[in-house]
């Protein structure tokens, strides 16, 4: 069986093995960590999969008033952090940015990430810092695509963004991809909220490809239900076709299945041979 549960509302989704417990949507349950069980809310409830996981780690069962109250606690401690962490650097006129911040209880450690243009010299606030907070503090520089994944957002789909849900690396992104899935070469149209080619753009892509290879190409002359005409664009998704017909130039959309090109031209591309007409 599996279970899914997150940290914050609408956060990444992070997976256990149920063990012996049967959480159920909105209860907050246990989950091991490295630095001990952590509070989480339990967002699919226990269910059965048709393949085998392993590896997952084991629910630790229900949070208990114990429990709750050093995570709120803790909440309060990040809030602080944020708030002091933010004072300090505006007093030391740093150019920086606070994204995220970590608290360990049983180490008395706060982790600020911050986002900067360039390397920041914060040794001095680290020392502040630490004394404001009254425990040891570890300053993180992170990117745009590490922003956007703790920080969240709405996508350019209007879906929360795939780095902060599901998506777990970053993989490189080109603008190869972009063109191979037919989309403009416009960074309005293929930047996500990091500002960074979309990362959808390199998982989507090899779909793309397989689907580009058996559907009718670009400028090919081909027949179909309305008429003879030429291929003038591809819809991947609905696996469909736009056709420019001759008879007046209307355009037409139809589906893949149903268009064909002339023998000639289907044994060239299929074949490589010429066939009879």
């Amino acid at each position: 069986m599996i279970m899914a549960v997150s940290f914050t509302r609408y956060g990444r989704l992070y997976y256990l093995d149920p063990g012996g417990h049967t959480p159920k949507v909105g209860d907050k349950v246990l989950v091991p960590t490295d630095a001990g069980p952590e509070v989480a809310e339990c967002v699919w409830a226990p269910q059965w999969v048709s393949e085998e996981i392993d590896g997952l780690p084991v629910c630790a069962g229900l949070a208990q008033e114990e429990h709750l109250g050093r995570d709120e606690a803790n909440r309060k401690r990040r809030a602080e952090g944020r708030s002091v962490a933010k004072r300090l650097i505006r007093r030391h006129d740093l150019p920086m940015k606070v994204v995220g911040i970590d608290y360990l209880d049983g180490d008395n450690v706060f982790t600020v990430y911050f986002s900067a243009p360039h390397r920041v010299d914060f040794r001095a606030l680290v020392r502040d810092l630490a004394r404001n907070l009254r425990a040891r503090v570890e300053l993180r520089q992170i990117g745009p695509r590490d922003e956007a994944r703790l920080q969240g957002g709405i996508g350019p789909c209007g879906r929360d963004l795939c780095c902060a849900t599901f998506l777990k690396d970053f993989e490189p992104v080109s603008v190869r991809m972009a063109k191979d899935q037919d989309l403009p070469v416009n960074p309005l149209r293929i930047a996500g909220a990091c500002g960074r080619l979309m990362c959808c753009l390199k998982y989507e892509h090899p779909l793309y490809v397989k689907a580009h290879e058996k559907m009718p190409r670009l400028g090919l002359k081909v027949d179909t239900p309305e008429g003879s005409g030429t291929v003038v664009g591809r819809n991947v998704p609905s696996d469909s076709v736009v056709v420019r017909l001759d008879d007046g130039g209307r355009r037409c959309a139809c589906p893949s299945a149903s268009v064909c090109s002339p023998r000639r031209q289907h044994d060239a591309m299929y074949t490589g041979g010429g066939g009879d007409a």
